[in-house]
């Protein structure tokens, strides 16, 4: 079943967009996010998601608006309740916590997200098992059927979009909820990153995580706008900044850091100019004989951005000093609590901000505010 398309409110300025990047345990800080933007009035109208931000994208297209925050609260306490809430005597330091928590997840799995196959599956040299990953996600796929509503999701909830690549082809897919009836499977597909997580077969085809191809889904949503206003929320938890790593801990984690970010700025950057140059054709038309002002070129390059107004806010998550290259497996109460508190305190940081209280709604054009941006070194 495709649903018919959803009839927007006349009187709305704009469509509320939240984009989740994949980033595992850092995941909380998107939930915290949203939960500070919808006690804000910023419920949205579409989500798109990769990876651990298409289950968050699930938890709130798949729950009505007074039930959003209390299903992701219950998805984040369940998969950190294996470990405890503070570091445990004799650990000198909580980084070292932090990979003591790490190394509990790759042994133990995580409940209710995914559990392993084998004891010691990883560590089995690949020509002695016929395994395709070393963990089961059935326990995410259980978890999702309790607090996902699906028949809510493609009836009433937001627009729902979440990415996964074809393991033969390699080619890059969307699951849209205005064009396919959404399942677990899908989102199982968006987060099945490889050789951890199995592939997921949804009609003939197997699946793979989105982030192999790009972790955000900025693209799509401004591939598929319509024309209506849009206010983005981009709510990334890898910076593609950083400092200059000073041991081998600090350069795993900045690999990982650049390769996840998916150069979100550049590609804002790129939708900045192609806006520019779409409002030059503007311009260069009205200056044309009428008999050259539909011309193919011109036309293409009038279109070369969405013709909608788009309002493009950054919420990233910054490295914290306890974090290690394992930060997206880390899975303690702890940290969670903290990615949480720090996705809401960044919310709050930028609709309190000068520059976006200044801001006219659905005013023409691409207007981008970085609000939490650090400042240079």
């Amino acid at each position: 079943m495709v649903r018919a398309p959803r009839a927007w409110a006349a009187d709305a300025a704009e469509r509320v967009v939240l984009v989740l990047q994949g980033g595992g345990a850092l995941g909380a800080y998107q939930a915290g996010a949203f939960q500070r933007l919808a006690e804000l009035g910023h419920q949205p109208d579409w989500v798109a998601g990769i990876s651990i931000g298409a289950v968050n994208a699930a938890l709130i297209c798949g729950n009505p608006p007074e039930g959003r925050a209390a299903a992701l609260e219950t998805f984040w306490h369940r998969v950190t309740a294996a470990l405890p809430q503070r570091p445990i005597g004799g650990i000198p330091s909580r980084q070292l916590f932090g990979d003591w928590a790490s190394a509990a997840v790759i042994a133990a799995g995580v409940p209710g997200f995914f559990a392993p196959r084998l004891p010691l599956a990883a560590l089995l040299p690949g020509g002695l098992t016929r395994l395709t990953s070393f963990y089961d996600t059935a326990p995410l796929a259980k978890t999702l059927a309790e607090l996902v509503d699906f028949d809510y999701l493609n009836r009433a909830g937001p627009r729902l979009s979440v990415g996964a690549v074809d393991v033969e082809t390699g080619n890059f897919i969307y699951f849209d909820s205005s064009q396919t009836r959404i399942g677990p499977e899908h989102i199982l597909a968006s987060g099945a990153l490889p050789p951890g997580f199995p592939a997921v077969e949804i009609e003939g085809r197997a699946y793979w995580d989105g982030g192999l191809v790009s972790n955000t889904p900025l693209q799509h949503i401004m591939a598929e706008a319509d024309g209506a206003a849009l206010c983005v929320f981009q709510i990334d938890l890898f910076s593609a900044r950083g400092r200059r790593p000073g041991n081998i801990s600090d350069v795993q984690q900045r690999e990982k850091d650049i390769r996840y970010s998916s150069r979100t700025r550049l590609t804002t950057d790129r939708f900045r100019q192609l806006a520019a140059l779409s409002q030059a054709a503007e311009r260069l038309a009205a200056k044309l004989p009428a008999e050259f002002r539909d011309d193919p070129d011109l036309a293409f390059l009038r279109a070369a951005t969405p013709d909608c107004p788009v309002a493009l806010v950054h919420l990233i998550h910054r490295h914290q000093s306890f974090e290690s290259a394992s930060k997206d497996f880390e899975f303690s109460r702890l940290s969670m609590i903290e990615h949480w508190a720090a996705g809401a305190r960044d919310v709050a940081r930028t609709l309190s901000h000068a520059d976006w209280r200044a801001r006219v709604p659905a005013a023409p054009g691409l207007h981008v505010f970085d609000l939490t941006r650090e400042p240079p070194e």
